[in-house]
């Protein structure tokens, strides 16, 4: 199961997230579950990385499937919509019956 927990302050500004795991639906290079969450994600922080000015710390571990991404930056309004526009399809992915099984959505307050 991918297990996705998105860190935000009390007034809902996202700060980073973590990923960790892998959604193993069906055989390695086949896993439809796993590209969708993938390609979200990583599409979340090449983004941020190349079209803000966002300071971030980043940490990979493909063997587990984690990504570690955080803002070291206050959250800018650009970021912020590249945050949201992840977590909308997250959400998504989450509220469909068959991507359910493979993926768990958490908010954590910091």
């Amino acid at each position: 199961m991918i297990r996705i927990k998105i860190y935000q302050t009390k007034k809902k500004e996202i700060l980073g997230f973590e990923t960790l795991g892998h959604a193993e639906s069906t055989d390695e290079g086949y896993d439809l579950v796993c590209s969708a969450a993938s390609i979200l994600v990583l599409n979340t922080v090449n983004s941020i990385e190349k079209l803000t000015d966002s300071k971030v710390s980043e940490k990979t571990n493909a063997k587990d499937g984690r990504i570690s991404f955080k803002l070291k930056t206050s959250p800018s309004k650009e970021t912020q919509l590249l945050f949201r526009s992840m977590v909308i399809g997250l959400e998504s992915m989450v509220d469909d019956d068959y991507y359910s099984k493979y993926i768990e959505l958490k908010f954590e307050e910091v």
